[in-house]
């Protein structure tokens, strides 16, 4: 075999996202793009904010000198600093440059922090449903994932699940807020109590464990909800986050790491991640989009639009039968498969040109995940497919 066994068993595993992509692509071709209604990838629809391509134009005119060249791995200096200010007001504390690492995206990020902190055989909690890249990330630095699962009803934190899915070997908690797939968003109730958990487990087990806070939808959420500042509520806290989503940037993989400030061993833990930002390759974040984001920590997107997407999806679904927890943020509807097999729904959907995604891609079989980052005129052409897939599953007659 030209590549390792385990990578290919991975592949043959891998991303249900992809693959209903690819899928989505034979049906274009066969029916025209018209016809067919994708909402599998969360690939944001929308354009940058005016401010981002305003930036973007000056720094072109006027371009820095040296402006490309190597930099100190953390990112620069500026850019960290104005994202510090912003997390500082977020949470009251006196988070500082040298408290983050700017990096290639959440995934990045993600993968640095892990890099950092496992050592072989320690093993990394991660909350179902959840997006199922952690598994591998975990897996590439010898760390072991145990799942699990949030409240089944509700999709928030069910801390005696957390709890006794805690051992010795336990280095760190992995949380999604608002989280992907469900949109839910853990309130300050919640994490606290998660705070308190992992204090009682570093006390128990002799050493840290951290929770780490995969945050790329923080500043996507609805009906006034805000997303509690991680910082002021766990100790042993990393933020990991991107720009994808809030600026609309995805394919510009511009990110940070940042940690809590509080914690007695963040600078250690900054000066192991900055070396592991440049050994696992990465080395340090596009230089131009660091330049461009550090004036942009207070513009978004419009998240009016993606709220107008999700209230078009619900009123629509509900009426014809289908049984869902209403996202607080991100933009993704995760409902009960109306039959016991979500692939086997999946697979229905397709006959009628709709493309999901089952939640078995998310450790969550019985479930599919809905991605309405999509064109509003799409949602409003495929209501006639889903009101025929409802009668094909027995959701109305």
């Amino acid at each position: 075999m030209a590549i390792a066994n385990k990578i290919a068993g991975y592949i043959s595993r891998s991303s249900w996202i992809r693959k209903m992509f690819e899928e989505g692509e034979r049906l274009r071709q066969e029916f025209g793009a018209e016809n067919v209604y994708d909402f599998t990838l969360g690939n944001p629809d929308v354009e940058p904010p005016k401010e981002f391509h305003k930036a973007l134009q000056q720094l072109a005119k006027k371009p820095l000198p040296g402006m490309h060249r190597y930099m100190n791995n953390a990112g620069y200096s500026e850019t960290r600093t104005a994202i510090a200010r912003k997390l500082a007001e977020d949470s009251g504390l006196q988070v500082t440059a040298e408290h983050l690492i700017m990096t290639c995206g959440a995934g990045g990020g993600l993968n640095v922090v892990l890099k950092t902190i496992l050592n072989p055989g320690e093993e990394v909690i991660i909350l179902a449903p959840y997006f199922v890249e952690y598994k591998f990330y975990i897996d590439n630095h010898g760390g072991v994932p145990v799942e699990a699962w949030t409240n089944r009803e509700t999709f928030r934190l069910d801390l005696d699940a957390i709890a006794a899915a805690i051992t010795n070997k336990t280095r760190a908690i992995i949380i999604n807020s608002p989280n992907n797939p469900t949109g839910v968003i853990y309130n300050e109730e919640e994490l606290s109590g998660l705070g308190e958990l992992v204090k009682r487990a570093q006390i128990r087990t002799g050493h840290q464990v951290y929770v780490i806070s995969d945050e790329p939808y923080s500043r996507v959420a609805y009906d006034g909800i805000k997303v509690p500042s991680i910082f002021k509520l766990i100790e042993s806290s990393v933020v990991v986050t991107s720009h994808s989503k809030d600026l609309a940037l995805p394919g510009e993989r511009i990110g940070y790491l940042a940690v809590n400030p509080q914690m007695p061993t963040a600078l250690q833990f900054i000066e192991g991640a900055v070396f592991c930002n440049r050994t696992l390759g990465f080395v340090n974040a596009p230089a131009l989009m660091q330049r461009l984001v550090a004036g942009l920590q207070d513009v978004f997107v419009d998240i009016s639009d993606y709220q107008s997407k999700r209230d078009l999806f619900l009123e629509n679904l509900n009426r014809l039968g289908f049984s869902m927890v209403k996202p607080d943020g991100a933009f993704y509807l995760f409902p009960k498969s109306p039959i016991a097999d979500d692939v086997e729904f999946v697979k229905l959907a397709q006959k009628h040109h709709i493309l999901l995604v089952p939640g078995s891609g998310f450790g969550a079989p019985g479930y599919f995940r809905i991605a309405y980052c999509v064109n509003r005129k799409m949602i409003e052409r495929s209501i006639p497919a889903w009101e025929q897939l409802a009668v094909e599953v027995g959701l109305r007659k």
